[in-house]
């Protein structure tokens, strides 16, 4: 997630807050709460998302270079291991200030998207993380400048639009319809299953890490971490139960 990713999530979190209209009465946790939340959550991120890419993208190179674990301007981060830093740093500060942790999560989730199409964006403008060779003739494959002379797939863009776009528009339909804030965790579900689906689907048309390639019957890291987001995701939006009444 960039540095405008935070901000901007921040600024949306806090409206998403002063909507009582979402919440069936005041929210649960208060702006002041969320203030210091954006600390917790930027600690959390940035540093699963680099043990993930340690552990999942690199570990044999990190184990032999160990020192490089913490050069983190030179890039590699992963998502999964990100995600996984915001799950803890969710349930951590929930504890501690006697929040609900669903209803913590799910305003997490509910400005992921936005991150995501920010960070995708600034791959595309880096000129990383690109796709797998594309037909000639397809009217937007593109030929990156450090991707070889073959034109690619602007997967960058592809997850901009799925994992950013798309995925925004879907949570936050349902949380202004359905009322979904009554169902805690069934929206942090729904990024999962979502986010899940839209990066297994891109993963066919972007170029897997050279030091990795194709795993499993042909799948990539990104499709196998992906898929147990999805089950999580079901299992959440399966279970939430309608909130208990405010007094």
């Amino acid at each position: 997630m960039t540095p405008g990713g935070i901000v901007i999530g921040w600024i949306y979190a806090r409206s998403l807050l002063k909507n009582e209209k979402l919440w069936g009465g005041p929210s649960p946790i208060s702006l002041t709460q969320l203030d210091d939340f954006i600390l917790w959550v930027t600690l959390g991120i940035i540093l699963g998302g680099r043990t993930g890419y340690v552990l999942f993208y690199n570990l044999p190179f990190f184990i032999a270079h160990p020192a490089e674990i913490f050069e983190l301007w030179k890039g590699g981060m992963s998502f999964h291991g990100g995600f996984m830093g915001c799950v803890v740093a969710v349930m951590w500060f929930a504890r501690k200030n006697g929040i609900p942790i669903l209803s913590l999560g799910d305003i997490t989730t509910a400005v992921g998207p936005i991150g995501l199409f920010l960070g995708r964006i600034a791959n595309f403008i880096n000129s990383e993380l690109w796709g797998r060779p594309a037909d000639p003739d397809l009217p937007w494959a593109m030929i990156f400048p450090n991707g070889g002379p073959l034109p690619r797939h602007p997967s960058q863009l592809y997850e901009a639009g799925l994992e950013g776009i798309l995925l925004f528009l879907i949570i936050n339909i349902l949380e202004r319809t359905t009322r979904i804030r009554d169902r805690p965790g069934a929206l942090g579900g729904v990024f999962l299953i979502g986010y899940g689906l839209a990066r297994i689907i891109v993963e066919f048309f972007r170029q897997p890490d050279a030091q990795l390639g194709f795993l499993f019957a042909g799948a990539t890291m990104g499709q196998l971490l992906s898929l147990p987001l999805v089950i999580i995701g079901v299992w959440l939006v399966l279970r939430a139960k309608p909130a208990p009444a405010r007094a």
